[in-house]
């Protein structure tokens, strides 16, 4: 498979790493800076950019009819836009906030837990999310997706990386040294509390996912999500 790599820092250099060892080619190689690439030269493209370029970057390889997997966070405000550039230009696209196996797992054990935890009043929620001193969002994608799958099961108006108001999902944000990545969620009462946790040790599993689900998409029209790439 013929990949074109649309951000080239930590994880975009990880995910070339491991899509070499799966056998496939990296043909296109795009950092930050605008770059004249010929996207068509792809079978698919793995967008893990900036903020501010995902947006065009996603659009040009829709442009191209060259499926596009991104895990680019803080641009999500443009996310329906992309939506219905998809639709009506029938191209095919996943975006993650985050693409580990483990992860996505984590995912629905929080939305499951949210279920269970709903009818029992005497339980307050919170999170917590660690990374690295270099991510520039905050809180990161994937604490708001943990986030929205708390407040769909709660009482709790938005999510606060500011306030412990009781009408508040409070999110501690905590950035140290080159924490990869770490997110709990935590219910708490008067006489005890429950806590689940991931924790990754590298960028490994992030990068393998984004590869998996590339390999996934491959002529694939429309729009999917890691559940869809794994069966959840």
């Amino acid at each position: 498979m013929k990949i074109a790599l649309l951000g080239y820092g930590r994880m975009g250099q990880a995910i070339e790493k491991i899509a070499i060892e799966r056998g496939h080619d990296i043909v296109i190689k795009k950092d930050i800076e605008p770059l004249e690439v010929d996207l068509s030269l792809a079978d698919v493209a793995i967008d893990f950019s900036h903020p501010l370029a995902a947006f065009e970057n996603i659009k040009s390889c829709i442009d191209k009819g060259v499926p596009v997997v991104s895990g680019t966070t803080g641009w999500l405000e443009r996310y329906d836009e992309v939506s219905d550039y998809c639709k009506e230009h029938e191209g095919g696209f996943i975006y993650a906030s985050n693409f580990s196996i483990g992860v996505n797992l984590f995912f629905n054990l929080n939305a499951y837990l949210a279920k269970m935890m709903r009818p029992i009043t005497e339980y307050d929620v919170e999170m917590e999310e660690i990374h690295h001193i270099h991510k520039l969002d905050a809180p990161s994608g994937t604490a708001i997706s943990l986030a929205d799958d708390i407040l769909s099961e709660s009482d709790k108006k938005n999510w606060s990386i500011e306030t412990r108001a009781k009408e508040d999902l409070y999110i501690n944000v905590k950035r140290e040294g080159e924490v990869p990545g770490t997110h709990s969620v935590t219910y708490s009462s008067e006489i005890d509390s429950i806590e689940i946790k991931h924790t990754a040790f590298n960028r490994t599993g992030f990068a393998l996912g984004a590869v998996v689900a590339a390999e996934w998409l491959r002529e694939k029209k429309g729009i999917y999500s890691m559940k869809d790439v794994l069966g959840l």
